[in-house]
Order: C-alpha cells, then sequence, then structure tokens
C-alpha cells in the first residue's frame, strides 16, 4: 500500500469525522423519534446514547488531528501521544457507559420492574434495526480508515460504533421481546451488552496504556527486524536491538556489528545505509539509533554504553 501524505492523511480525517458525526445525528434524531412515538423507553436510551457518539468521534479527531503536529522545541519527539491519549478518554467513556447500562439492567431484574405495560410500536423495531445496520457499517468504515492511517484514536472510535450496535441489538430483543409480551429481556440484553461493551473497553484502555509507556513492540516484530538488519550489506552481526512505541511509531535502538578494520567515515556509511533501509522499509518507524561496533570488540546487550545517531 503506498505511502499517505499529510493531505491525503488531513483528508481522510475530515472525511471520517463529518461521515460518523452526521451519522450519529441522524440515527439520534430517528431513534429519539420512534422511542416517543413506539413508546419504548430503550429506544430513547438508545437515541442518547448515540447522541453521546457525537461527542466521542469528535474527541478521536482532536486527538488524531492533535498527533500530526510536527515536533517543536517543547515537543521535540512530535506529538504522536496525543492519540494516545484521545484512545484512553474513548475507553473511559465506554467503560462508564458499559456499567451504566449493566447497573440499570440489574437494578430492573432485581426489582422486577421492567417498564410500561403497553407493548412497543412497530417503529421503535424497525429503528433497532435500522441503528444495527448502520452501526455495524460505521464500524467498517472507521476501521477501515483507522488502519489506513495507524490511528489507535479512531480504530478506538471503530470498536465505540460495534459496542452501540451491540446496544441496539439490546434494543431490538427489548423491544421484541415487549411485544410477545416478554418485558424482561430488555433488563437480560442490558446486562449481556454491558459485558460485551467492558470487553472492548479494556482492550482499548490496555492497548492506550501499553503505547504510553514504551512497550517493546513484541519479540516478533523485533526478530523480523533483526532480520532485516542481518540482511544489510556489510553488516557483520545485531548485538542490541529494542524497540519501544511512541504513541502509533516505534524507535528502535540499535547495535550492529561490523569489520574492525573499517575507517571511521566506512562505518558511519554502513549505519546509514542501514538507517534508510529501515525507516524505507518500516514506515511505523519513526526513528533508529544506530551505534556500530567492531566484531572483536562488542559489548553485552543492555550496556549503558553511549550510542551515537547515524
Amino acid at each position: 500500500m503506498a505511502e499517505i501524505n499529510e493531505m491525503q492523511a488531513n483528508a481522510m480525517i475530515k472525511r471520517v469525522s463529518v461521515v460518523t458525526v452526521l451519522g450519529n445525528i441522524v440515527l439520534t434524531v430517528f431513534k429519539l423519534f420512534a422511542g416517543v412515538i413506539g413508546r419504548s423507553g430503550a429506544m430513547v436510551s438508545d437515541a442518547i446514547h448515540s447522541l453521546s457518539d457525537v461527542f466521542t468521534t469528535l474527541i478521536a479527531y482532536l486527538g488524531v488531528r492533535l498527533s500530526q503536529k510536527p515536533a517543536d522545541k517543547e515537543h521535540p519527539y512530535g506529538h504522536e501521544r496525543f492519540e494516545c491519549v484521545a484512545s484512553l478518554l474513548l475507553g473511559l467513556i465506554l467503560l462508564v457507559t458499559g456499567l451504566g447500562i449493566g447497573k440499570v439492567g440489574v437494578t430492573n431484574i432485581l426489582a422486577g420492574h421492567y417498564g410500561d405495560l403497553t407493548p412497543p410500536g412497530v417503529i421503535a423495531l424497525v429503528a433497532a434495526l435500522v441503528s444495527i445496520g448502520m452501526k455495524e457499517g460505521m464500524f467498517w468504515y472507521t476501521r477501515y480508515y483507522a488502519k489506513l492511517l495507524n490511528s489507535p484514536a479512531f480504530m478506538a472510535d471503530a470498536w465505540h460504533h460495534r459496542s452501540d450496535a451491540f446496544s441496539s441489538v439490546g434494543s431490538l430483543i427489548g423491544v421484541g421481546g415487549a411485544m410477545l409480551g416478554w418485558p424482561v429481556l430488555d433488563s437480560v440484553a442490558s446486562v449481556v451488552i454491558c459485558l460485551f461493551i467492558l470487553k472492548v473497553a479494556y482492550d482499548i484502555l490496555k492497548d492506550a496504556l501499553s503505547k504510553m509507556l514504551d512497550t517493546s513492540r513484541g519479540e516478533e516484530y523485533d526478530a523480523k527486524l533483526r532480520d532485516y538488519v542481518l540482511a544489510q550489506p556489510d553488516v557483520l552481526g545485531v548485538a542490541l536491538l529494542q524497540s519501544r512505541t511512541f504513541g502509533n511509531r516505534v524507535y528502535i535502538d540499535l547495535v550492529i556489528q561490523a569489520d574492525g578494520e573499517l575507517t571511521l567515515r566506512d562505518a558511519h556509511a554502513i549505519a546509514e545505509r542501514v538507517h534508510a533501509a529501515v525507516e524505507r522499509d518500516f514506515p511505523d518507524i519513526k526513528h533508529i539509533m544506530i551505534h556500530v561496533d567492531p566484531t572483536e570488540e562488542t559489548p553485552p546487550p543492555g550496556t549503558n554504553e553511549e550510542k551515537t545517531d547515524a
């Protein structure tokens, strides 16, 4: 896939945000109308949930846009972690939403209160079906662009759309159950949906925290990069390779081995070639720091020897 330039990225960010905000506004109005006309408290609650999605999309948009800001004097490593902050906020919103839905469901079950005995109208059932379809479509749409942009914040927002589809499934079960004479199904479905939403919130929060704590990219990623570096001309070994995540980007510390008889200029040229090759073929790597050791004087991995930037 071709690399996306800044202008294309900004256009995609704006497009995704506009589509999802407008979609949620339309859904909110339609579900509120259907809930009131169709006498469905579950659908009215679902409408309020959709309204909250407008604000979560705006949080994701701000996080992604701020992360695009270039490095400056106060932030020499860039602003990528703004996306992690946005993901944390989205995860917390999902956590609170899930707990709220679960609390209402459990309270109603324990109290034996299942809402108005008047069966809801068909329009409430239609609204639930429309919401499921639109929310699932918004999930795949946002997820597609989140992958293109390598954006944790938009990926979190995509999973928020999926959680809303689960909520609408609960509304569908609740409305359908009430129409068939089993209003308790609304509360039971709410508890099940709560568990789905909490799982999504946990995954989002775990990923965001991991990217804020300089976590390694993992053994598989490091092994792939190590093999790639070893395949470069004049590289005789890799003494140290450490990866760390920084928002949605990666930083690498690398110690390579070369012929000890080379001049400083030749050793530096090898490091420059490796530096350029890695940043070209591993686009998620923002920067790689390379130190060259002679093969017969290799320090053990993990030493604090000063490294020079290629």
